[in-house]
């Protein structure tokens, strides 16, 4: 009886430039290391994808890449970024910043968000809204179950009220010193409070600093 089995594979493009680069490196098959995926490696497995898709053998699944505080990269980064969004094989890109003008790094040019305006050119931009309290006050509950810390209402109310008048990070950041003040034991207000004194926010941490200078003065 004639039986066919179909299997299917699930592989990065990454994957295919690490077995065609050990392929084509004597050295690499014996010694193992000295690894490098060259740009025709790259091309040489970007042409069999692409066949491979014309030939029904293969579907593409674009990936995704998410670049957080994107204007930190360098006017290098973001030329080498531009080049790979042409290519057919190339993930959806999300860059992410909460900067307004600020100078590319690597030059002397203020753009917009800290990026260059021929990528800005290729982006769509999305404005994004700070979070709500009511948003504010479930990511806490989320972090913290995450974390295997309980807590009270009471105290996940107040880091909600103080991620709206400070940060959402710093709300989250207090968890973990909150806990450790408890001893184990259920978070309660009182105990955020008191985290609250040992590490400021960045707006008390401004203010104290500036009102030092003026004493040194």
């Amino acid at each position: 009886v004639l039986k066919i089995k179909e299997f299917t594979y699930t592989v990065t493009l990454h994957d295919l430039d690490v077995v065609n680069a050990r392929a084509g490196g004597i050295f690499s098959l014996f010694f193992g290391g000295g690894l490098e995926i060259t740009d025709e490696v790259r091309e040489r497995v970007d042409d069999t994808v692409k066949q491979w898709i014309e030939e029904g053998k293969a579907t593409l699944v674009p990936g995704v890449l998410f670049i957080d505080e994107c204007h930190m990269l360098d006017i290098e980064a973001f030329s080498f970024l531009a080049r790979a969004m042409e290519s057919e094989l190339a993930p959806i890109l999300i860059l992410a910043t909460n900067r307004g003008k600020t100078k590319i790094r690597g030059t002397d040019i203020e753009a917009p968000h800290g990026i260059p305006i021929d990528m800005l050119d290729r982006l769509l931009i999305i404005n994004t809204e700070p979070y709500r309290k009511e948003e504010i006050r479930e990511i806490v509950k989320i972090r913290a179950g995450e974390e295997g810390i309980e807590i009270s209402d009471e105290a996940i109310e107040y880091l909600a009220e103080l991620g709206e008048k400070t940060s959402l990070r710093y709300a989250v950041q207090l968890l973990a010193p909150a806990s450790i003040l408890a001893g184990g034991k259920r978070v309660e207000k009182e105990h955020i409070t008191k985290a609250e004194e040992y590490f400021a926010d960045i707006k008390r941490s401004i203010n104290y600093v500036e009102n030092l200078e003026g004493m040194l003065r």
